[in-house]
């Protein structure tokens, strides 16, 4: 891959021309290049962690208030509190279907920020004598080998799903009854 550009898919899916991440070669920085460029690489990868850190409360988060809000409709189910307002119960259900929404499209944003982070780091990587994730992304099939390497953002992005199904059939059976 040639470091000058190199062709990408954007946001929106249209083909783009990734800019050079190396501003300035080692010989027009000066000596100090190599160790800055270590460093500068150690932040991004320590930014990277905090990313994934964040992505990782973000699940948490929506998972506790979708385990609350099933627990809630479960309870008026038994309580009856709104026995004869259905459209209240319905109501609730389509509030977790907003949520499980807006939980999907963080989960999906995290993942477009950490692929791109990655490609970054791959591209510094071309500077240093290891090449670690590189390395291990390749050892692990770069995620297309299910059976060497399954990535877990395939899997948690099936989570607002499952809630969402639930929440779907909650509603149908609270207009129902």
């Amino acid at each position: 891959m040639d470091l000058g550009q190199s062709q990408d898919i954007d946001w929106w899916g249209k083909m783009s021309d990734e800019k050079n991440v190396f501003k300035v070669n080692e010989k027009e920085y000066g000596s100090s290049y190599r160790d800055h460029l270590l460093a500068q690489y150690q932040l991004y990868v320590e930014g990277m962690e905090k990313i994934s850190d964040r992505r990782q409360n973000a699940n948490n988060y929506f998972i506790t208030i979708n385990t609350v809000l099933i627990s809630f409709i479960g309870i008026l189910f038994q309580v009856k509190i709104f026995e004869h307002v259905a459209w209240i119960k319905s109501l609730i259900a389509v509030i977790g279907l907003i949520i499980c929404a807006i939980f999907w499209f963080l989960l999906r944003s995290y993942k477009q920020l950490n692929t791109g982070k990655f490609k970054v780091i791959h591209e510094i990587e071309n500077k240093l004598p290891l090449a670690l994730y590189d390395y291990e992304w390749k050892m692990l099939g770069e995620g297309k080998k299910q059976g060497v390497y399954f990535p877990f953002s395939h899997i948690e992005m099936i989570i607002p799903w499952v809630f969402g199904l639930v929440y779907v059939v909650l509603g149908i059976l609270f207009w129902r009854c």
